[in-house]
């Protein structure tokens, strides 16, 4: 009977851990079309270190799979060292979480046509990304704009052009804090508020902070958005 509680009891135990590993457990598969060689890099920032979680020797199939325990979600990298001595292009950066996510991409347009699949964080921060991508854009052209040898000497068009770009990085700010605030209960609300508008006014990061939902608030930007106000 005593051989029988023990066994029981371990099972037990088992079967606890095997249900927690299961839940925290993030799966990133998937292919590299094109790719014969090369290596790859699963990495996240912990703190304030980029950190190597785990890396994949490519030889002749560009197929690859990482597992990783996390606690909640947050940003990973995809890291494709082809030997050629060059690092441009070639990082994806992505919102992992628990769960099976599939990244399918090709070696010479990594980043660009990356394809992600199964991460409702990862889907919030690539809408996110679209808008930004636009008042982006266009401080790239208010920045032409500025070096443009006919409106150097111009006070009134660079008059023109300051307030253009004053006026851009505002709608810009204004639409990340909205966003943020509209998408409580997404795990991207905190990441902006830390990583995208820190220096805004702290009455908005104190309003997108009490509006976060306790799981989001319980995760690792929301712990840092907190920390940050408290400090």
């Amino acid at each position: 009977m005593k051989n029988l509680f023990l066994y029981l009891l371990v099972f037990t135990f088992m079967v606890a851990c095997s249900e927690k590993e299961t839940k925290n457990t993030m799966t990133i598969s998937g292919q590299v079309k094109g790719l014969k060689k090369g290596k790859l890099y699963l990495q996240h920032i912990p703190d304030s270190v980029l950190k190597v979680i785990d890396s994949l020797e490519i030889d002749g199939d560009g197929h690859f799979e990482f597992k990783t325990e996390i606690e909640s979600p947050e940003i990973f990298y995809l890291y494709l060292d082809k030997k050629d001595f060059n690092e441009v292009n070639d990082r994806i950066t992505f919102f992992g979480e628990p769960g099976v996510i599939t990244l399918n991409t090709v070696w010479n347009a990594f980043d660009t046509k990356a394809k992600i699949d199964g991460s409702e964080s990862n889907k919030k921060l690539e809408e996110y990304r679209k808008v930004m991508s636009r008042f982006n854009k266009t401080n790239l052209e208010i920045l032409q704009a500025a070096y443009d040898p006919e409106n150097v000497n111009d006070s009134l068009k660079m008059d023109s052009i300051q307030i253009a770009s004053d006026k851009n990085m505002k709608r810009g700010y204004v639409f990340a804090l909205n966003f943020a605030l509209n998408n409580s209960n997404s795990h991207i609300a905190p990441y902006i508020a830390v990583k995208e508008v820190k220096d805004a006014n702290r009455v908005y990061l104190d309003s997108i902070m009490n509006t976060l939902s306790p799981e989001v608030a319980n995760g690792k930007y929301g712990k840092e958005l907190q920390t940050f106000l408290e400090n």
